[in-house]
């Protein structure tokens, strides 16, 4: 059974699976640790079967464990692969899989990387829950599965105990949300500034999406803009000043910044002054009213309800949870 100072991952390799994506987990799970350096994660790696496992590259891997280690888990990781024809194509397990799947205990916490959210939500584990995938499978996932409430333009989904994120590197950044979530900000930033990727990337998958008729060169983007805000987040933060700064009009710079980012610039403030004050929440002894302050909420009150909002959880319960013994950045 998994030790009781590490939250065990269970990662489930599958015939037809993306290397890379199999490698996210051990990497990023396996790079958090305590101040002290004690690992904070036991990860796994098993298979439907104890036969190697097919790649879609020209190697196979040979797994250790096999489908049992799935009862010992406290999370269960199930990256893409391109051999399930049965769960693509008509939205239903193989005995094989179903079998491996039962070996999960109720309550384990479920994370699906890119394509791999056909697997739960074949088994019925996303039915009426928001989910998230690959955005070029977006509609086909949503046909096959119409009880799940898909949602092809954000980089991970958070349900609390069901987790999915889009495809590819997008497991990056929702490994990394599970470390912070788990651990904090400074734990996870440290695993991201080993792993040389950013903490949190902004926006979602509508970035990464090729338009069908691109508009003429273009020499401007709101990159300064943003830099900009970002020192200046517990200032008044105005729309037409950021527009401005870019010599845009306000709908220029609107259109312009959802195209770069995924989100409004105000829902983007909204997520830098919200992240502003985790950092200060977990790494500073500044009073609530302050942190308010520093992170451009103006009010204790205003930023209690996005936090409450953002997180599920009060500043104070936050700030208690992850405050001590936890190193500041």
């Amino acid at each position: 059974m998994a030790s009781p100072q590490r939250h065990r991952v269970v990662v489930l390799a599958l015939d037809g699976l993306l290397p890379f994506e199999l490698g996210i987990p051990h990497r990023i799970f396996g790079l958090a640790r305590t101040p002290e350096g004690r690992r904070l994660y036991e990860t796994l790696t098993c298979g439907v079967t104890r036969d190697p496992v097919r790649t879609d590259a020209d190697f196979a891997i040979s797994v250790e464990h096999g489908p049992e280690v799935l009862a010992t888990a406290d999370t269960v990781v199930i990256p893409a692969s391109y051999e399930l024809g049965p769960v693509y194509e008509e939205g239903r397990l193989t005995g094989e899989l179903a079998a491996a799947l039962a070996h999960i205990r109720p309550g384990t916490r479920l994370v699906a990387i890119c394509t791999g959210g056909y697997v739960l939500a074949a088994a019925g584990l996303l039915d009426g829950r928001p989910a998230t995938t690959h955005w070029a499978s977006a509609d086909h996932f949503q046909e096959l599965f119409p009880a799940v409430r898909v949602d092809a333009d954000v980089l991970f989904i958070d349900d609390g105990d069901v987790l999915t994120s889009a495809g590819v590197a997008a497991g990056i950044d929702l490994c990394l949300h599970i470390v912070r979530r788990d651990h904090g900000s400074a734990v996870a930033n440290d695993v991201a500034r080993r792993t040389v990727v950013p903490p949190h990337r902004d926006g979602g998958q509508a970035q990464y999406v090729q338009r069908p008729i691109p508009e003429p060169a273009q020499r401007h983007t709101t990159a300064a803009a943003r830099a900009w805000a970002l020192a200046h987040l517990h200032e008044p933060v105005q729309l037409r000043d950021l527009a401005e700064r870019e010599s845009m009009s306000v709908r220029t710079f609107t259109r312009r910044f959802r195209e770069e980012v995924g989100v409004s610039p105000g829902q983007w403030l909204t997520q830098q002054r919200v992240e502003r004050a985790r950092h200060l929440l977990e790494s500073t002894d500044l009073s609530v009213d302050q942190v308010a302050v520093d992170a451009g909420f103006g009010t204790a009150q205003s930023m209690r309800q996005h936090l409450q909002a953002a997180l599920g959880v009060p500043p104070t319960v936050y700030r208690r949870t992850f405050r001590t013994g936890h190193a500041t950045v």
